[in-house]
């Protein structure tokens, strides 16, 4: 199993120069979490969503993405796909040929693929999942996104007034709702003198500057209108492969695990189902 016979060949990407707003357009149309930057054909940085989320205020590509990014030779095994991600937390490897250049990109999403082909009937245990938390889907979308960030989670479910699972938001319903908010704030570099205000002195003295300030925002809006109300969930002895067939079908990064009472008791991950792939090489 090669990389190159799961990669996407055909790569969503950014040349330098670029700036934020081009991204931010391929991230809404798309889908996708994070876009490789390239350089007449070479890859010298990946920009992610979390990057756009984090840097709010950043608009410049070279400052916005993470440089000299791990890269990946098409020749590679998706188990050593495999352990970069999960060892380095990365959803993304670009694909490079022997003389450096961008010839396609490894994601989870592709390894999750190749588990669903593998038909693997173990069932999904506490190794592969991750305990979570819940908000209430009355919660202001702006401090979902702080919360989302400060816990670095990628989703997290929402939850109605009598427990129950009503949805979950992830970074790309965050990304789908976020807008560019443009304003302009003032900064005063005035010397502050003792002198009486209306002296030449004081006047001399007083600076201050005007400046634009371009923001990627989420409206003040509670979580309900932009969470993802279908969810799909699967109980805790469902099959590994099975799990991957749902999440490569539905374009989940992530599985809500519940008991027998529809109650949530963890989360699936796909950058965790992915550890299966290591874990059967050294069967």
């Amino acid at each position: 199993m090669l990389v190159s016979d799961y990669m996407t060949k055909d790569v969503v990407g950014v040349e330098i120069p670029s700036n934020r707003d081009d991204i931010l357009k391929i991230l809404k149309h798309t889908g996708i979490s994070g876009v490789p930057v390239t350089e007449k054909g070479r890859v010298v940085g990946v920009v992610t969503r979390k990057d756009l989320l984090r840097k709010s205020e950043e608009t410049q590509v070279a400052l916005l993405m993470s440089q000299k990014p791990i890269v990946i030779s098409p020749d590679a095994s998706l188990v050593e796909a495999a352990a970069i991600m999960t060892g380095h937390s990365f959803r993304r490897l670009p694909v490079v040929d022997d003389d450096g250049i961008l010839v396609g990109l490894i994601s989870v999403a592709d390894l999750v693929a190749a588990i669903a082909q593998l038909r693997i009937k173990d069932e999904i245990r506490d190794f592969y999942l991750s305990t979570t938390f819940a908000l209430w889907e009355e919660t202001p979308l702006p401090l979902v996104g702080r919360i989302m960030e400060i816990s670095d989670v990628e989703a997290v479910p929402i939850m109605d007034e009598r427990g129950r699972i009503s949805g979950i938001i992830s970074e790309r319903d965050l990304i789908r709702n976020s807008h560019i908010e443009d304003s302009v704030e003032v900064s005063d570099f005035s010397n502050g003198t003792d002198d009486d205000e209306w002296t030449w002195e004081s006047i001399r003295d007083m600076h201050v500057m005007s400046y634009g300030v371009s923001k990627v925002q989420l409206p003040e809006k509670p979580v309900r209108g932009a969470m993802v109300s279908n969810v799909i969930t699967v109980p805790k002895n469902a099959g590994i492969s099975e799990c991957a067939l749902m999440m490569k079908r539905a374009r989940l990064d992530q599985l809500p695990v519940v008991n027998g009472d529809k109650r949530l008791i963890a989360m699936l991950f796909d950058r965790e189902l992915i550890r299966v792939l290591c874990m059967e090489q050294d069967q």
